[in-house]
């Protein structure tokens, strides 16, 4: 989990320096490593919800985390406010993340994310707010991979795709963000997952391939074509051809460059390159963000190159969430209903009221 979370946003910053690191001082994260922070944050806080009130509607939750990302942000501060709080005043936002100031900073643009926030409506499978494709509806949950290897793939579909229709309401989109999240539950779990599935043909029912195969094709291609490129044996790494498979800020487009990037850097050694070719791409932030969190859920932290991990931003901030989303869906720190909390101060880091 922690290599997921950081290798996300150690390419969320490489896309932000198009892959070329400053030679010192802090590498800054981009919005998209903001989103997902409150993502996992509105993960961990309705887990919370449920353990002590028995019922909770988790994307719901979620859809708090970002109304406080947007505070932070001066997006609509009054009315969001007084939407939470219902005028009666206290402490809000709430939680620890609402403390750190790298989060409350500008950090590029979130169009759909703003749009649906700014309306005061979050939008629905049924009822969507925007028809955006764009790539935060994946980039953002990637982390929400772990909570298919408790409940299963089958109970957490509908949190996923309705965790990405808050904001953004293009089916593909929700696609894209669902098959993310399952490719980060195979990453934490799976032996080298990346060779198993490029060492495949396709057509042998990998259940990558058929992830591929649902994803809109870049400029109408088959999707054999793309197969074939993605999982063409000994190739080098092309930036056209990654260009060409990721055109756009789409969230299949970010999945399927990120594709193209682990199966050309597949193995533990070479992340920092594999983040400077993901990089490139046209929207480098997604890209980079998405290949990073498989190469890190698949071969752990240590796998990330400690030059640029330790300047990384808010780096603390994201191996805190990282254990405590592992914490809470394994052994629950904060109690419930009937059990007693372990750790008294977690409610107030995430309180789940």
């Amino acid at each position: 989990m922690r290599g997921l979370v950081l290798g996300s946003a150690l390419g969320d910053a490489a896309g932000v320096v198009r892959g070329r690191w400053p030679a010192e001082g802090p590498l800054r994260i981009g919005v998209g490593t903001q989103l997902a922070a409150f993502t996992i944050e509105g993960a961990i806080r309705a887990s919370m919800r449920l353990n002590h009130k028995g019922i909770c509607h988790a994307p719901s939750v979620i859809w708090h985390a970002y109304c406080r990302w947007a505070v932070l942000q001066g997006i609509e501060p009054d009315r969001i406010s007084e939407r939470w709080t219902r005028g009666a005043g206290g402490q809000w936002p709430d939680g620890w993340l609402a403390q750190v100031p790298a989060l409350g900073e500008r950090r590029g643009s979130a169009p759909a994310t703003v749009a649906a926030l700014t309306g005061l409506t979050q939008g629905t499978l049924t009822q969507p707010v925007t028809e955006s494709r764009g790539a935060h509806a994946l980039t953002r949950s990637l982390a929400l991979g772990l909570l298919q290897l408790p409940a299963g793939p089958d109970a957490c579909a509908t949190v996923i795709r309705e965790t990405a229709a808050l904001t953004h309401g293009a089916a593909d989109a929700q696609d894209a963000a669902l098959g993310a999240a399952e490719l980060v539950s195979r990453c934490l779990t799976e032996d080298d997952p990346f060779r198993a599935w490029t060492a495949s043909l396709p057509g042998r029912g990998h259940p990558t391939d058929e992830l591929v195969r649902s994803l809109p094709m870049p400029y109408s291609a088959s999707p054999d074509t793309v197969l074939g490129l993605l999982k063409a044996p000994g190739s080098v790494p092309d930036s056209r051809q990654l260009a060409w498979l990721a055109p756009d800020a789409t969230a299949s487009a970010a999945l399927l460059g990120a594709l193209l990037v682990v199966s050309r850097f597949p193995g533990p050694d070479t992340v920092g390159a594999a983040l400077r070719f993901a990089s490139g791409a046209p929207d480098g932030e997604s890209v980079a963000s998405t290949a990073g969190a498989l190469l890190g859920a698949a071969h752990g932290v240590d796998a990330l190159p400690v030059e640029l991990l330790s300047r990384l931003e808010i780096a603390w901030v994201l191996d805190t969430l990282a254990r405590d989303l592992l914490q809470q869906y394994v052994d629950s720190p904060g109690g419930s209903e009937y059990v007693p909390a372990r750790d008294p101060h977690w409610w107030n880091r995430y309180p789940g009221g």
